[in-house]
């Protein structure tokens, strides 16, 4: 199973419905700025999760569309509102929204798109409990997107321990995820077992993606990675191997000096170099990859409880495909 080839059939596949559910209105141009981030394809792999999710238990899947448009929805709501808020001019290779028209706009913008979630997750075909459920899921997923943007915010240029960093990312970046695949499975049927070990799956799948993706932001090749490996190291982000790094560089002045690289946003090629050579002594960049391999393994571990099948198969490929990737 490749998980890319997979994503991208998916994404074909939503690219109807995505765009079906914003209709024409006035004024025009905020319906242009809600539309500009769901339209523009890419991997989608929230939606992608609550479709395999809902074939994985046995369900039909023509029934889980709707929400995983809603989750396709309220993913680049928070979208918007994080361009702003970390003052990012491009997204997707594009203009972001709030440069594109202007900030009211693009607040308005990621609204409309969380009411426009709600919306559409009201056209759900499934019993009622089941619905609760759902709503239940996708409404403490983004409650707790917003205390981990909050916390991201309040972690900036702080060394926090290993313990709120893990915590932080897995608000922001699994809640999401997980909420996609417990609805998915709700959508399809599943009973309570099933839908909590999927939840479990995807929340580690996602705390796996991120801590790989810090280690691709220190120890990835640009020419692929797209952004350069003093990125992370200038901005002083907090990520597990600079936790590991700082609990494990013996040296004190070796310490200082790491610590005085961090968050130095005019730090010379040189010294990020040193800085990531200081992380690779201590064995953190080593750790990192570890550490992301382990969740995961653990992410993998929770769907024994699915039967064999093709979209089973696309979850565990997903999962290897968050540390093998080079992007």
């Amino acid at each position: 199973m490749d998980a890319k080839e997979y994503l991208m059939k998916t994404s074909r596949e939503l690219d109807g419905p995505i765009r079906r559910y914003i209709g024409d209105e006035e004024p025009a141009n905020l319906i242009e700025a809600a539309r500009q981030y769901p339209y523009a394809g890419g991997k989608r792999m929230r939606p992608a999760m609550v479709l395999a999710a809902a074939g994985a238990v046995g369900g039909d899947i023509s029934k889980a569309v709707p929400l995983a448009v809603a989750v396709e929805y309220i993913h680049n709501f928070t979208l918007v509102h994080d361009d702003f808020m970390d003052g990012d001019e491009k997204r997707r290779g594009m203009t972001t929204i709030h440069v594109a028209y202007d900030v009211p706009t693009a607040i308005l913008a990621g609204d409309a798109l969380f009411a426009k979630a709600f919306q559409i997750i009201a056209e759900l075909d499934v019993p009622d409990r089941n619905m609760r459920e759902v709503l239940r899921y996708v409404t403490q997923a983004v409650w707790d997107l917003a205390r981990g943007q909050e916390m991201d915010i309040n972690n900036e240029r702080k060394i926090v321990s290993e313990e709120v960093y893990i915590e932080t990312i897995r608000l922001k970046t699994s809640v999401l995820f997980a909420a996609a695949a417990a609805g998915g499975a709700l959508a399809g049927g599943a009973d309570d077992r099933t839908v909590k070990a999927l939840h479990e799956y995807a929340m580690a799948l996602g705390l796996g993606f991120q801590i790989f993706d810090d280690y691709l932001g220190v120890a990835g090749d640009p020419a692929k990675t797209g952004k350069s490996v003093g990125n992370d190291i200038r901005k002083g982000k907090c990520t597990v191997m600079v936790t590991h790094a700082i609990r494990n560089i013996k040296d004190p002045r070796t310490l200082e000096e790491f610590k005085g690289i961090l968050g130095n946003a005019d730090a010379t090629e040189e010294q990020v170099a040193r800085a990531r050579s200081i992380m690779e002594n201590a064995g953190s960049i080593a750790y990192g990859r570890q550490l992301a391999k382990e969740k995961v393994d653990e992410a993998v571990s929770k769907l024994d409880i699915l039967a064999p099948g093709e979209h089973k198969d696309f979850m565990i490929a997903l999962a290897r495909y968050a540390i093998d990737r080079e992007v």
